[in-house]
């Protein structure tokens, strides 16, 4: 091989390399506006579900203490903010926690009442949904599941962002800056989990 042909593939790699770096570093900020944005469209489920749970408090579907444990979980969570994520993770969880004790299984996400007997507060499915207007329990059991695959997909962000950032030349070539490593945002949000 001549001077010429070496120096020339020396190039070519070095350009392929610095393409690749790019393309890294171009996929990388992608990942990460992704993950912004799935986490403001989980904020936005988290506020419908909670006003969502603030109209069902405040209807009279349910008795004054079961209102009261409503209304208390919904407003913790419009006010939770985002000044620390394991604190509104809690709350989510908390308010979560409150529809499955408040409300029937039936009404709260669809499925079958598990224990029939459960609190002497609760109406059943039918009581409620006569005292609720269908389109306050539809937007709860519609919010709730809006949150589950909010959450879900911001995992999944947050995944794939995890994933390129263990690569060794995002690693060796800071490509991510100083860009904060995104966190998953776990908390209980199945509403029909009664076990």
């Amino acid at each position: 091989m001549s001077t010429i042909e070496v120096v020339t593939l020396i190039v070519a790699v070095l350009l392929a390399f610095a393409w690749y770096l790019t393309y890294t570093a171009a996929r990388l900020h992608r990942l990460h506006t992704r993950v912004e944005g799935t986490y403001a469209a989980l904020d936005a489920q988290l506020v419908r579900r909670a006003e969502a749970v603030l109209e069902v408090a405040n209807s009279g579907a349910v008795d004054p203490a079961a209102a009261l444990i409503l209304a208390d979980a919904a407003t913790e969570s419009l006010e939770g903010g985002d000044d620390d994520q394991a604190d509104r993770e809690a709350v989510e969880s908390d308010l979560t926690r409150a529809i499955r004790l408040t409300l029937p299984a039936d009404v709260a996400g669809g499925g079958e009442p598990t224990d029939p007997g459960r609190a002497s507060h609760l109406a059943t499915g039918r009581e409620l949904g006569s005292a609720v207007s269908s389109a306050a329990l539809d937007r709860l059991d519609s919010a709730g599941q809006r949150v589950m695959m909010a959450r879900r997909f911001h995992n999944d962000a947050v995944t794939d962002v995890l994933r390129l950032r263990r690569n060794v030349f995002v690693r060796l070539f800071f490509l991510a800056g100083r860009t904060d490593l995104p966190r998953t945002v776990e908390f209980d949000d199945d509403v029909r989990d009664l076990g």
